[in-house]
């Protein structure tokens, strides 16, 4: 487990955590605001009760996009249906950004012990500073879309049989069967199909520097300020993760990997998470991605397989906020067995060749600047044009930062601005 405020990405799954044990870095007040103050965790700023905690306490902190389960010590978020979302302020001269819950151990009827430096459970379990508390806590995303994307077991191949027979399953006599194991496992003999119901796992460790595409978040890596070294900055956009490999397999033959962010799709006809609409397949099909990959294996020596890795942008994805009137793949990974995780720049001069989309650079020098809140603010605004079929005034999610001189660090500023309305 990950120890301090910085890097709540999972080393073990790639996974967003959305709960974990933090240290108060300070209190500040909040102007105009007499029962409430700010307690900073990273470049987190939370607003909690006066007098509740003070600097260097352990706290347990639950991250935006989160949804807490429907009971306590929880229930005084029930009027927000449990979900903890960004929110903002008028105070004199200016705002508050409250992002996050911040709530004590005592909350959870658990006890701060061994100075100050640990959680103790009544059962004698404890937590330490950086510790994940997703699981133990029952946090998930907010979002059902996020939820079904980020999760490994969404849709069982049970579920997905029973989505694509549709109209049948809906009679009693299925429903019945549905609800018992062995019923269950007889329908899947009838109707189960292995192409469309059963997912191939995403593969991991099998590719050198292929990874799912989560991005650490910037309030949770403050010290990036101090870093002086050039990032490349590119335009985040917002929708659906997908992963395209081809692997060559002897002359002439190859294997191509069509993944979600967690599934590898056996076909295109296997439902996802969008129900029938696979989209990564759609975008496969229409970008002609594997002849690609196959034109670029076979011209450049001692390439044993390619990856590019993108986000997918449509109508029915993510409330289509690049107002797309048709489906979309913005690459912003390339990574191969020779270079490894290559320089985004070179990359988007090759992609270009193939007549494939990506997401724009917006600065290719960018230097950090010294004060947080000027870095957060730097999100804010409109997505570019070429991201959004010509459009200019959709709001834009933020920025992912490369580092100049190592191509596989980087990390998004997400725009406050931009979380209010998603």
């Amino acid at each position: 487990m990950k120890k301090g405020n910085d890097k709540m990405l999972n080393p073990n799954t790639g996974e967003r955590e959305l709960a974990y044990v933090v240290k108060i870095d300070s209190i500040e007040p909040i102007p105009g605001r007499d029962r409430v103050e700010c307690a900073k965790v990273g470049g987190w700023t939370i607003m909690v009760r006066k007098d509740q905690f003070k600097p260097g306490d352990l706290g347990i902190y639950f991250e935006i996009d989160s949804k807490v389960p429907a009971k306590e010590p929880f229930m005084f978020l029930e009027g927000k249906h449990f979900k903890i979302k960004t929110q903002k302020y008028k105070i004199p001269n200016g705002q508050f950004w409250s992002q996050g819950l911040l709530m004590a151990a005592e909350d959870f009827g658990w006890k701060i012990v061994e100075n100050g430096t640990a959680i103790a459970k009544e059962n004698g379990d404890s937590f330490e500073l950086g510790d994940f508390l997703t699981k133990e806590l029952g946090v998930v995303y907010a979002d059902p879309e996020d939820n079904s994307r980020k999760s490994k077991s969404s849709v069982n191949k049970y579920q997905k049989m029973a989505q694509r027979m549709g109209k049948k399953f809906s009679k009693q006599p299925y429903r019945w069967l549905m609800k018992h194991k062995l019923g269950r496992k007889i329908l899947y003999l009838f109707f189960g199909n292995n192409k469309k119901d059963n997912a191939k796992s995403w593969p991991d460790g099998k590719f050198p520097g292929v990874a799912r595409t989560d991005q650490e978040r910037a309030e949770n890596m403050t010290w990036i300020l101090q870093d002086k070294t050039p990032f490349i900055v590119t335009q985040k956009c917002d929708g659906s993760s997908g992963t395209y490999i081809l692997e060559r397999k002897g002359k002439n033959k190859f294997e191509f990997y069509v993944c979600s962010r967690n599934v590898r799709m056996a076909s295109k006809e296997q439902e996802c998470f969008y129900g029938s609409h696979n989209y990564y397949w759609e975008v496969a099909e229409k970008y002609d991605i594997e002849n690609k990959m196959k034109a670029w294996l076979n011209n450049v020596p001692g390439r044993d397989w390619v990856c590019w890795q993108g986000e997918i942008c449509a109508p029915g994805i993510q409330k289509n906020p690049h107002n797309l009137s048709e489906t979309h793949f913005y690459c912003f990974h390339w990574t191969d067995n020779v270079n490894g995780r290559r320089d985004i720049r070179d990359a988007i001069f090759d992609w270009k060749f193939y007549n494939m989309e990506t997401v724009p650079i917006v600065c290719d020098n960018y230097i950090m600047p010294d004060d947080f809140e000027e870095f957060k603010k730097s999100a804010d605004g409109y997505y570019m044009a070429e991201v959004c079929e010509g459009h200019t005034n959709c709001k834009r999610e933020g920025f992912v930062y490369y580092k100049t001189t190592e191509p596989t660090f980087s990390f998004k500023n997400v725009s406050r601005e931009y979380l209010l309305n998603h």
